[in-house]
């Protein structure tokens, strides 16, 4: 039997963990044919069948699933070495790769990072916005803010609060349509969101919502409540530092989002990641604490 290179065995996991080729190639940045041959020739090299095609993509068999945990140890301890060598633990220089969701880390956490820069020019900074929880564990990132408590072992966390949200609409729509005083009110005005959104603010306004204009990224959502389209959600911090952006309803949250910021354990000894993991939970601290507009 040959023995299959590591890279062979990162394409394995890649496709118990996305369940189908064409999404383990996404994740690992690689072609799907590329990922293709390289199950072919780990199935060739070990002399088994790893994967059955059914009709919602690949199915491990019972062989392969045998072979996870081992092959997870390997992913982990491939892991540790990059982390080991992408820098001197002492040294403020090397890189950083942050994760965080598309809003946050769209809309929120270049003010903080262009901070660090400033102060650490010589490490470099990499941040992913995908509203996927990115596995720290095997190194798709150093650092990530999340809005949910990690559950893995081997992860530092700090939960740095909740962020209310809010309805907010641009100082211009509020000239031009005026803004509702009651919920009621709100249906006769034009409303942003998202549709998958419209159910879940039922328990607090006791109906759903219809919007006017939809987006399904975050980011296109706060660029509409800033071009004053119509009444949008929008979390306070954000809002806080916009001074066209005014609350509507401001006794009305929607809802808190939470927001933890995450690193691998073996990380806190390294001098720039713990020096970034501070500087962004003194930055979003800061973000949650600041008062409401008045208008």
């Amino acid at each position: 039997m040959d023995e299959p290179d590591w890279h062979l065995w990162r394409a394995f996991l890649g496709v118990v963990r996305a369940g189908s080729l064409s999404g383990a190639a996404r994740d690992l940045h690689l072609t799907q044919p590329t990922l293709g041959r390289q199950i072919a020739a780990l199935e060739r090299g070990l002399g088994l069948t790893l994967f059955t095609r059914a009709t919602d993509g690949l199915r491990p068999t019972d062989r392969a699933l045998d072979l996870v945990p081992q092959a997870e140890a390997m992913a982990a301890a491939a892991a540790a070495l990059l982390r080991r060598a992408s820098g001197d633990a002492d040294a403020m220089r090397g890189r950083i790769r942050l994760t965080a969701s598309t809003f946050l880390g769209g809309a929120v956490l270049p003010d903080l990072l262009a901070g660090f820069h400033a102060a650490h020019p010589d490490v470099g900074l990499e941040l992913s916005l995908s509203d996927r929880t990115e596995d720290l564990l095997r190194r798709d990132a150093d650092l990530a803010v999340r809005n949910v408590a990690p559950t893995q072992g081997a992860l530092v966390a700090r939960r740095i609060g909740a962020a209310p949200v809010r309805f907010y609409a641009h100082r211009a729509y509020a000239a031009r349509r005026g803004l509702p005083a009651t919920v009621a009110e709100l249906g006769r005005h034009s409303l942003i969101g998202r549709a998958v959104h419209a159910a879940q603010v039922r328990p607090t306004l006791g109906h759903d919502l219809t919007f006017a204009f939809s987006c399904d990224d975050d980011l296109g959502l706060l660029a509409a409540l800033r071009a004053g389209l119509g009444i949008g959600y929008c979390q306070d911090g954000l809002a806080r530092r916009d001074p066209d952006l005014v609350p509507v309803l401001p006794e009305l949250v929607l809802a808190e989002i939470g927001i933890w910021l995450v690193m691998h354990e073996d990380l806190r000894s390294t001098r720039r990641i713990r020096a970034l993991f501070d500087h962004l939970a003194e930055g979003l601290t800061g973000y949650l604490g600041e008062e409401l507009p008045a208008y």
